[in-house]
């Protein structure tokens, strides 16, 4: 068994040597080139020059569709603000609770208007 082991182990080895002798100008030629890469063949982890303009598209593109929710703040601002008014005018006695409810309108319509603002920031300095 252990000479049949060595045998096979001998035979591999002399397989081995055969095959290299026999494709040497071949293996020299290509081992080179896959081993150490020239210049021209050497391979970076950067991205392309036409994968960064579409990245930097993208981002300007999200970040102007989330600035659209800015518009709707303003919007919502002045709406509550309108509806303020109106309200007032119908009954002027409830004014400092009407006031009241405004402002926290305005707070929530504004800290959406700045949450979009703050995500339009986040897509093009941040990623």
């Amino acid at each position: 068994m252990a000479s049949l082991a060595r045998f096979s182990l001998t035979s591999s080895s002399a397989l081995c040597r055969l095959l290299i002798s026999r494709n040497a100008g071949l293996v020299q030629q290509h081992l080179p080139s896959m081993i150490i890469p020239t210049a021209t063949q050497q391979r970076s982890i950067t991205t392309t020059p036409i994968r960064r303009d579409i990245d930097s598209a993208a981002k300007y593109i999200g970040a102007g569709a989330a600035t659209v929710g800015v518009a709707g703040a303003g919007a919502g601002i002045g709406t509550v603000f309108g509806s303020l008014v109106v309200a007032y005018a119908r009954n002027p006695s409830l004014k400092q609770q009407l006031f009241s409810y405004a402002i926290l309108g305005f707070a929530l319509s504004e800290a959406m208007g700045l949450f979009c603002l703050m995500m339009a920031f986040m897509l093009l300095f941040a990623f």
